[in-house]
This record gives C-alpha cells, sequence and structure tokens, in this order.
C-alpha cells in the first residue's frame, strides 16, 4: 500500500478493519516529507509533525470508542499555504507575508476537514502568491516532477506542493485552489486527479485571494471518488453518501477543436487520442465541435482581464513597500495589471457575460467536454529558471485551456490518461456552472473508460 496512491475508501477501510492506524499512516507520510533524499522540503512550506501525530493517537483511540466521523477519519492531508491553519501563519509562499500575525482561527476548510477526522499535516509550497501556472519558487525551492525526476521538470502551479505531496506519499490527499488552473495543471503533470469546483461552493474565508471573482478551492487526489469525498466535506456535504457513476454508453461529449488542441506535443497528442477512443469504444458518443468563444476569451483576456485586475488591486501596496523581495516573474505579472483602467474592467465583465452566455448554448446538448488539461508534458526546471523569455512564452500556454474554465466558471476534472511509466498526461473533463455533483457521476465514468495500467 502506497499513500498517495491508495484510494482514501481503501484506507478508510483498512483503518475500520484494524489492518493499518492513523498514526501508522501519519508515520509513513512524515517518514516521506523528511526523507533527505525526497521532495519534502520543497513541497512543503511547513509541517507540524507533531500536532500530527497527537491528532493521529485521537483518531485511534475515538476510532475504537466506536466514533467516526466520516470516511476522512484518520487520513493525512495537507494544505496549501494559502489556507488558515489556527496559531499558524500563511504565508502564501511569500517572505512578504512572513511576519504577519498567526491566523486566530482555521478557515471554514481546514475546519470542515478537521470535523470530519482528517489529520493536517502541513502546508504546501506554491507558487509566490498562487500567480502562475508553471510552479517554479525561488524562496522556498521548487519541488520536482515524479516524472523524469533525475533531470527535474516542473511541478505545474499554483499548487505544486499539493501536487507532489501526493504523487510522492507525502499525504494521502491535498487541498488546493485554482484560480486559472492551479489545482488542474499539476494534477495533469504530476500523474494525479485534480477539482476544480464552481466559485462559491465552498467558502473561502480565511483564505488568502488571488481574485475574488476567479477564487475556487479543490482536491488533488489519487481518484475522481478520493476528489467527490473531499469535495463534499469542505462544501459541507454528506460523505457517507458515495456518488455512483453515470452508464457511460450514451454519454454525450464535446470535443473542442478551437485552440484547446493547437500546440499538443506527442506524448499529450497519443494519451488525449486513446482516451478518447477508449470512450468512444465503450459507447460514449463523441463529437468534434467549433467553440468560437475559446478564441474570444483570450482576446476580451489580452491586457490581463479580471484576474490581473484583481491581483494588482490586492498586491500594488505590498509591491510598493517590499517588491523588491518578491520573484520578479510573478511581481511583473502582477504589474501589468496598472495598465488595466476601470473601463477596461467593465469591458471585460461585459464581456465576459456575452461569452458565457454563448458558450453554455454551445455546450447545451452535451454532457461534458473534453479537452487536453495542458497541451505538453512537464518542461525541464533549468531551462525555463534560466530564460525569462521561456518563462513568459510556456507560462499562458501551459494555463491556456485552464484559463478557459475559470472565465466561463465551469467545473472541471483533471484525469489521469498515460500509461504507468510514461510522461503524465491529463484529460479535462469540463462541465457546466454548478453542476459539481453531475460532473463527478460522469467522471467517474470517464475514469472508469480511459484507466491505463
Amino acid at each position: 500500500m502506497t499513500l498517495g496512491s491508495t484510494p482514501l475508501s481503501e484506507l478508510a477501510a483498512r483503518l475500520s478493519s484494524g489492518a493499518t492506524t492513523s498514526r501508522a499512516l501519519v508515520e509513513r507520510a512524515l517518514a516521506a516529507i523528511e526523507a533527505p533524499d525526497g521532495e519534502g522540503s520543497r513541497a512543503f512550506v511547513s509541517c507540524n509533525a507533531d500536532r500530527a501525530r497527537v491528532e493521529a493517537d485521537a483518531s485511534d483511540a475515538l476510532r475504537k470508542a466506536g466514533v467516526v466521523p466520516s470516511p476522512l477519519a484518520g487520513l493525512p492531508v495537507s494544505m496549501k499555504d494559502l489556507f488558515d491553519v489556527a496559531g499558524e501563519v500563511t504565508t502564501a509562499a511569500s517572505p512578504t507575508l512572513a511576519d504577519e500575525a498567526p491566523a486566530s482561527r482555521d478557515s471554514t476548510v481546514v475546519a470542515r476537514l478537521r470535523a470530519a477526522g482528517a489529520i493536517v499535516l502541513g502546508r504546501t509550497n506554491l507558487t509566490e502568491f498562487a500567480y502562475s501556472g508553471i510552479g517554479i519558487n525561488p524562496h522556498f525551492g521548487t519541488p520536482k516532477n515524479p516524472w523524469d525526476r533525475s533531470l527535474g521538470r516542473i511541478p505545474g502551479g499554483s499548487s505544486s506542493g499539493a501536487a507532489v505531496s501526493v504523487s510522492d506519499g507525502m499525504a494521502a490527499a491535498a487541498i488546493g485552489s485554482d484560480t486559472g488552473g492551479s489545482v488542474r495543471i499539476p494534477a495533469a503533470l504530476c500523474g494525479v486527479t485534480g477539482f476544480k469546483t464552481t466559485v462559491g461552493r465552498i467558502p473561502l474565508d480565511g483564505v488568502f485571494p488571488l481574485s475574488n471573482t476567479l477564487d475556487s478551492a479543490g482536491p488533488l487526489a489519487p481518484t475522481v471518488a478520493c476528489c467527490a469525498l473531499l469535495d463534499a466535506a469542505m462544501a459541507g456535504g454528506d460523505m457517507w453518501s458515495a456518488p455512483a457513476p453515470l452508464p457511460i454508453e450514451g454519454l454525450r461529449f464535446g470535443v473542442p477543436t478551437t485552440i484547446v488542441q493547437d500546440g499538443m506535443d506527442d506524448a499529450v497528442s497519443a494519451a488525449f487520442r486513446a482516451a478518447l477512443d477508449r470512450l468512444s469504444a465503450a459507447g460514449a458518443r463523441l463529437r468534434d465541435i467549433a467553440f468560437e468563444p475559446f478564441a474570444d476569451i483570450l482576446e476580451v483576456s489580452a491586457a490581463g482581464g479580471i484576474l490581473g485586475a484583481e491581483a494588482y488591486a490586492l498586491h500594488r501596496d505590498r509591491l510598493a513597500a517590499k517588491g523588491n523581495i518578491v520573484d520578479p516573474r510573478v511581481r511583473a505579472r502582477i504589474e501589468r495589471g496598472a495598465g488595466i483602467s476601470g473601463a477596461d474592467l467593465l469591458d471585460v465583465i461585459r464581456g465576459r457575460a456575452d461569452i458565457q452566455a454563448r458558450a453554455d448554448a454551445i455546450g447545451a446538448g452535451y454532457d461534458a467536454l473534453l479537452t487536453p488539461t495542458v497541451a505538453i508534458v512537464a518542461p525541464p526546471i533549468d531551462d525555463i529558471v534560466a530564460s525569462d523569455a521561456l518563462y513568459a512564452e510556456m507560462n499562458p500556454f501551459i494555463l491556456r485551456n485552464t484559463t478557459f474554465g475559470n472565465f466561463l466558471d465551469r467545473c472541471a476534472l483533471s484525469i489521469p490518461i498515460h500509461k504507468p511509466g510514461e510522461a503524465p498526461v491529463g484529460l479535462m473533463v469540463v462541465d457546466r456552472t454548478g453542476a459539481d455533483a453531475h460532473l463527478i457521476r460522469v467522471g467517474l465514468a470517464v475514469e472508469s473508460a480511459v484507466r491505463r495500467v
């Protein structure tokens, strides 16, 4: 049993049968975090090992007494360093926030996970302020992608440490945030499952923001069912009633041909086509469709859009005071927002409403849309660190497909579709705004059809 690749339901069953204990699971996670040849020092900003052990022992004692709050009880999870944990400083992986006061209480997400019995191991690394799809952080280090580790490839961002904490068995699951792809990109590049939820379903009080309009919280975990369980906890839903997959036969999928397939490398193209073939063979109905709203999104957002304006409004005073210690790549992106006028922002907001309506009309006849999560496999860290020009080229390209879902306020899953041992590739399944429960059932069906073992 490998922590991080074992479904949460299986871990829960082993806890229930007495085959393992919460303390044993926590010790396994801590050993992986502390391994001198591992990625723990780069994947985690902080780890509260003593508290995790105490909470694990308490969970085991409660289980012996017949008290099991949920299927998450006793399972170790990691939290992206945006979510307040009582008594700890939320730094957003930035030295500019290191001297802030510790949080006086847990964020709602953390509080709900604790109430469900989950053990919060520590806080995971991210791109500074969560503002990049690459995953590089010069302050805390960049955790290496689990694939081709000897070369060292990017983990994807911004939830870089979250994805690596799962892929490397440092946590059973992780919680991240998604504003432009920050859950789905690292999930795809690191070979785990990621769930971008509809904005507003999961409360974000006590979560350091990037864009109040676009931010959402979501899980990274081994399977769609794992993501569903974590989502239910965070959204305040029923964790004991597992969703059932929809029958794959007859499900209708639109496969957009506008932009999202442009620039696919050979590995992504082969995995994507193989996944579509598997779905078709299983009885799903697939249709290539033009999706002009994607082109319109790029046009209306060219100057930075909603995210650029809101990020600049949030950080402009901080940059004025401490900008010299911010990652220059992140600082440059934030400063672009200074050029967005109020009138420009209103134009984007009005344009967004029109684009959303047209996108909804195109997608109305389908159960979901299917695209590659990211059009390429993870490039080497050193190449991107060495070249600002390459970073400026690769960041929007890696963010491209996922950002469309944020602009449209859709929910989406990234599901692994590569063969074991090959470069990780994600299939993105995109559903309607607010259709998160339906997406989970579609995702379970898709996952079963495309799984490659």
